[in-house]
């Protein structure tokens, strides 16, 4: 079974998303799916600047043998992108949670949140797609 962390929330497309006291969040993608991926070889994020919309496409995620869109589970700006993932791009694959994040908006509307998976929602949904 894949890691789930509790704090989290989570898209049905298999993005995570952690809020931070001062209002932003940072944004990846959830162990199932660097698990589907496989190896991972080129991580594509938002400029920072850019305004990314929850549910929307907002970056891609390449392995050996397919690619994938990642979509923000929030709308809000990008504040930050994680750069070492340009050299290193396993790290989706090695710390999906940790290491392996994608970008950092400024949220809009933490109102968004709660049109979001909770740990136990998203563990039924990954277990109903496997």
């Amino acid at each position: 079974m894949s890691d789930i962390p509790a704090d989290l929330k989570y898209l049905e497309t298999h993005q995570w998303v952690r809020v931070a006291d001062d209002g932003t969040a940072t944004v990846g993608i959830t162990d199932f799916a660097q698990e589907q991926l496989g190896d991972v070889v080129y991580v594509g994020v938002p400029e920072v600047g850019a305004t990314v919309t929850g549910g929307e496409e907002a970056g891609v995620a390449e392995s050996v043998k397919s690619a994938s869109d990642v979509f923000s589970p929030v709308t809000g700006e990008v504040i930050a992108v994680n750069e070492q993932l340009e050299d290193e791009p396993e790290l989706l694959n090695e710390d999906p949670y940790g290491d392996g994040w994608m970008f950092r908006v400024r949220l809009d509307d933490a109102g968004e949140l709660d049109g979001l998976m909770d740990a136990t929602a998203y563990a039924e949904h990954v277990a109903a797609e496997a």
